[in-house]
């Protein structure tokens, strides 16, 4: 039934269909289904199990952080609270070198703590900043490179939509994964605004400005203090309640939705603009929990099929080292992230490598801090990073081709690896802070 041929069929199939540019959720529960009506040898037994594992997959509450966080950021978003934060952050750095692309890294660590979505940051700040680079002569692939860059930001720095996929299918605990973001997202971001400011110091000629100043030249209106204070108020409101205990994760997330919906209207959001904002989110959500039921009926035929043990075979052929089996992991979600998203990508790999990686006694949270570093890195990785497509297709410029995103994304995808390797050896990095918990 099952065995190394089975497994073998199965990882091809859901390859294949990939490849064909048939939806992740279609292929991998297509491919889920099949192969359990094949195992189980009764088609009506297989629909059963497909019944039985929507109705499991979904049911608990804790499902319900999803559409709350994501709402809260598409209110955020609609808002313009997230130009008000840009705006803010860039008059505070007026006399520092490469001023845009640091606020633009700076804006999208808190920006992404809101959304919680890579490709969502891009998007935004691909409109929000670039214009502005633009404006003051920054080289056209240092600016685009910045946006696309920073935006991995977004994964880390929690409530990150990956970080709660990631829980749920390795059942972790998100609060604790929440919390271990935190210091890899600091060093990150600082990692970031190190290196612009010692490139800006190079090769000043690249961060160029004008006598024209778009988003400094005047003083900040109250309404983009409002906007810009509530981001951060929310940012705290969210993590200090899970903190402190105050609030579940799913708590947290309705409080911040209610919070955001507040400053929405405090920034003078139409209620129709509010509309489309839920609108966004069910468009958002809906394909997530679709690809969450698909996700268990693959993980029930990796269990029965034996398909999690004819992995961990493969993988112990190359010995018992944790940074050789790592390295193949980090090589595998690179070409993943080259055809198909950050999600996607956790539910493939994740009830996968997580095994592995708890048998050779890693330690399970400083390893999906490791994963979701590495599948952002993939995002970016050439030719298909789908971060770098967002930002090309975000921006109306034509000189913001392809070619220069991706040569001003490759330091940001370096110290994405640096810091992959970096929590590698340091696993305190991102186990400290869930510790004191």
């Amino acid at each position: 039934m099952g065995g190394p041929e089975f497994a073998l069929s199965i990882i091809l199939t859901l390859l294949i269909l990939i490849l064909m540019s048939v939806p992740i959720v279609i292929a991998l529960g297509t491919a889920s289904f099949f192969g359990l009506a094949y195992l189980v040898g009764n088609f009506d037994i297989a629909v059963s199990l497909l019944a039985n594992t929507a109705y499991e997959s979904i049911r608990n509450y804790i499902f319900a952080v999803i559409p709350l966080f994501v709402l809260m950021g598409e209110l955020i978003s609609k808002s313009g609270a997230a130009k008000d934060l840009y705006i803010l952050i860039n008059r505070s750095l007026k006399k520092i070198p490469a001023r845009l692309t640091l606020a633009t890294v700076i804006g999208n660590a808190i920006f992404g703590a809101v959304t919680g979505v890579s490709i969502a940051s891009a998007a935004a700040f691909s409109r929000i900043a670039y214009p502005e680079m633009v404006a003051q002569n920054y080289n056209k692939a240092v600016a685009l490179g910045s946006i696309a860059g920073s935006a991995s930001l977004g994964m880390l720095i929690p409530p990150s939509i990956l970080l709660i996929v990631w829980g749920v299918i390795a059942e972790i605990s998100i609060g604790k994964l929440f919390v271990a973001g935190i210091i890899p997202g600091i060093i990150l971001a600082l990692m970031f605004a190190l290196f612009l400011i010692v490139f800006a110091i190079i090769k000043p000629e690249y961060f160029g400005e004008t006598k024209q100043q778009i988003l400094i030249k005047t003083e900040s209106t109250k309404s983009e203090l409002v906007g810009s204070v509530g981001v951060i108020v929310l940012i705290f409101l969210v993590l200090g309640g899970i903190w402190f205990g105050f609030f579940t994760p799913t708590e947290s997330a309705g409080m911040g939705a209610l919070f955001a919906l507040v400053l929405a209207k405090l920034k003078k959001t139409t209620w129709k603009e509010i509309a489309s904002a839920v609108l966004e989110t069910g468009k958002i959500s809906a394909p997530i929990l679709f690809l969450l039921i698909a996700a268990q009926m693959y993980a029930r035929l990796l269990a029965m099929g034996g398909i999690t043990e004819v992995v961990q075979n493969f993988f112990t052929y190359f010995g018992n080292d944790f940074l050789t089996i790592l390295i193949i992991m980090v090589l595998t979600w690179f070409v993943l992230g080259m055809f198909i998203d950050s999600v996607s990508i956790i539910l493939l790999t994740v009830p996968l490598f997580t095994p592995i990686a708890n048998n050779l006694g890693y330690d399970p949270i400083a390893f999906a801090i490791i994963g979701i570093v590495a599948i952002e890195a993939g995002l970016l990785t050439p030719p298909l990073g789908l971060c770098v497509y967002t930002v090309k297709g975000s921006v109306s410029d034509s000189e913001a081709t392809l070619g220069k995103i991706f040569l001003g994304s490759i330091p940001y995808w370096i110290l994405l690896i640096v810091l992959v390797f970096l929590i590698a050896f340091f696993p305190s990095l991102a186990t400290w802070l869930p510790s004191l918990m």
